[in-house]
């Protein structure tokens, strides 16, 4: 299985692997690397359909797979988004090679089957729309969800350059990415959580509510869960708040585990 390809930052002992969220890339976390680079040694990647990575492995779990051969050894993995489905996914399947987890923003996938059907129809349609329309059309419309509203707050040259990227990427790529990883592709991984020993950092923004919500619910079903909810903060808080968000990605990565995890707390 071909590698994926990747941007690789920072000088410190901690490897990890950061994947991006849906119409990211490889350089989706540059900015952090003043943040974090004496801290961890990163591994940003392209995920399949995105950017560079013109290849999309025919299934979910093929994505997955993908994913471990990326790693030799135990690597903490972070994900946002759609990379944070992806990094758990990971973890459940191939617990040997994940250190530690952080998510953000991130879901277990739609328990009931129905609902997954429902969404892949959903996904598949909204891949039609990009293979028809070009990815420009797709990012305008995208860039307005509600889910949003918090990066349309950011200075307007970082907004310009996050759509540069957006809009750099193909149509089909794109379609394919969303048919094959997107959340109706996405097995339930809600029933694995209980037996997930994996140290996990659940990070969300308090304003929003239903990826709060969800961290909430993870935190009480997995057995080595720390949660924090970034105030005034929407769904990407990486690029929101992202020296809080390091702050607790620092944290979490150099903390001892000696004991039960701690209670939430907010920031």
């Amino acid at each position: 299985m071909s590698a994926l390809p990747s941007r690789r930052w920072g000088r410190g002992e901690r490897r990890a692997l950061l994947l991006h969220g849906f119409t990211g890339s490889r350089f989706s976390f540059d900015h952090l690397e003043p943040l974090l680079g004496d801290v961890i040694a990163a591994d940003c990647v392209d995920l399949p359909g995105h950017h560079e990575a013109l290849t999309v492995p025919a299934d979910f779990d093929g994505v997955v797979e993908q994913l471990a051969s990326q790693l030799s050894a135990p690597t903490c993995v972070i994900g946002y988004s759609q990379g944070a489905r992806l990094a758990l996914a990971l973890a459940v399947a191939r617990p040997e090679l994940v250190g530690r987890l952080v998510l953000e923003s991130g879901s277990p996938g739609l328990h009931r089957r129905h609902d997954r059907a429902m969404r892949r129809r959903a996904d598949a349609a909204l891949a039609g729309l990009i293979e028809s329309e070009g990815v420009e059309s797709f990012i305008a419309r995208w860039e307005q969800l509600p889910l949003f509203s918090g990066i349309r707050s950011l200075p307007a040259g970082v907004q310009a350059q996050l759509r540069a990227r957006r809009v750099s990427h193909r149509p089909a790529g794109l379609a394919a990415a969303l048919r094959v990883m997107g959340q109706g592709a996405q097995p339930d991984l809600w029933p694995s959580l209980p037996t997930l020993r994996v140290p996990t950092l659940l990070l969300s923004g308090a304003a929003d509510a239903k990826y709060t919500r969800l961290a909430r619910r993870m935190a009480a079903e997995l057995p080595l869960a720390w949660r924090v909810s970034f105030r005034g903060v929407g769904h990407a808080p990486h690029l929101e708040a992202p020296q809080d968000w390091a702050s607790e990605v620092r944290s979490f990565l150099t903390a001892p585990w000696t004991h039960e995890p701690a209670a939430e707390e907010a920031r």
